[in-house]
């Protein structure tokens, strides 16, 4: 049973905005999402499996506990998961008869894929608190010592619900992706979720790891090495990343990547022969075939350009409001995000403004 006494006294800020955020884990992303909530005047409590951050991490303001009961007992308004998901289980089982006694602390998570981590949340019979998030924010490096508030500038969070999804519980973890850490969000189901990331982010892993590899099986490999410039710098970022690391996000969106690497197969294997056959008009339309994209990314750039106030300015008056019904309210914000909007802030219950911000 976890003792009350020890909560910290808070209240939510004006229109609902978590003040008190719990954090279990201080790696890359858990460190970065900290030390930016304590950039912002939000109070953090966390627990990492090993002490090792802690002097510093109390340097920084947050305050460290040697045990889930002891975070837990701060009675946080939102608790992130940001521990590595094979770990996942247990530390839900341990959270468990805590969080019973804190019926009002909402969870929520950082994981790169999330119909698994729902299945384990519902297996630890925590599934009516639950709602999934991912940032996307990231780069190659891991541990406390890379953590770095910048990671979150104006991140894109999927926030991913389902049918018995309790909707305050919904909107406490919006207002703390939009509020507390000041970024942007849209709204999925968890197998949407599962597939987009695998898209963008799971099969180009394996892709820049093939490409890396296919380097270094070349006998001229050092003179392909000392003429790589951009192009290749951009295409294999991600391949430096810990490749334990890669291939278990990997592994936990199994079947959505391969059947991607398969697609990608195919299309590789086309060109291969448009390229053998010397089928020019082919050629055309597979290097033509992705203009919406770069005209996509050719606005987005134009939109850097401008100066941050002209941009600020720009963006406040490029957002519409977002009625958000009773009933289907989980399908209106899937259809939201369809159309390329980004949710930018949280008005009231049921409002919240919605700005176009990745429509291809």
């Amino acid at each position: 049973m976890v003792e009350k006494t020890n909560a910290i006294e808070h209240r939510a800020p004006s229109g609902g905005d978590p003040s008190v955020i719990g954090v279990v884990g201080l790696g890359l992303i858990g460190g970065s999402l900290a030390r930016r909530l304590v950039d912002r005047g939000r109070t953090v409590v966390a627990w990492n499996h090993r002490p090792h951050p802690y002097e510093q991490a109390r340097r920084d303001g947050i305050i460290c506990e040697d045990s889930l009961a002891g975070l837990v007992a701060a009675n946080p308004d939102v608790l992130v998961l940001c521990n590595p998901l094979k770990a996942m289980p247990a530390i839900l089982a341990e959270l468990k008869p805590l969080l019973d006694a804190c019926p009002n602390v909402t969870l929520t998570d950082v994981g790169s894929v999330k119909g698994m981590v729902r299945e384990q949340v519902e297996a630890a019979g925590l599934g009516s608190r639950y709602v999934g998030a991912h940032p996307m924010a990231g780069n190659e490096r891991s541990g406390w010592s890379a953590a770095d508030p910048h990671l979150y500038d104006d991140a894109l969070w999927a926030i991913t619900v389902d049918a018995d999804t309790a909707y305050d519980r919904f909107l406490a973890v919006a207002r703390f992706v939009v509020d507390a850490v000041g970024d942007r969000a849209i709204v999925l189901d968890d197998d949407t979720h599962d597939r987009a990331a695998a898209l963008i982010s799971h099969m180009p892993h394996a892709v820049a790891t093939a490409l890396i590899n296919e380097l270094v099986d070349d006998p001229i490999r050092n003179i392909a090495a000392a003429l790589a410039a951009g192009s290749w710098r951009d295409m294999t970022r991600v391949a430096l990343t810990d490749p334990d690391r890669t291939r278990a996000m990997i592994e936990e969106d199994a079947a959505n990547v391969e059947t991607l690497l398969r697609h990608m197969a195919t299309r590789l294997n086309a060109v291969a022969d448009q390229l053998h056959d010397g089928d020019a008009d082919a050629l055309t339309e597979f290097f033509a075939a992705g203009q919406p994209f770069r005209d996509y990314k050719a606005a987005a750039n134009t939109r850097k350009d401008i100066s941050d106030a002209a941009a600020g300015q720009a963006e406040s008056a490029a957002t519409q409001p977002l009625a958000i019904p009773h009933d289907g309210w989980q399908r209106a914000l899937l259809e939201s995000a369809l159309r390329g909007e980004h949710i930018v802030a949280v008005v009231d219950d049921r409002e919240m403004r919605v700005s176009v911000r990745s429509r291809v």
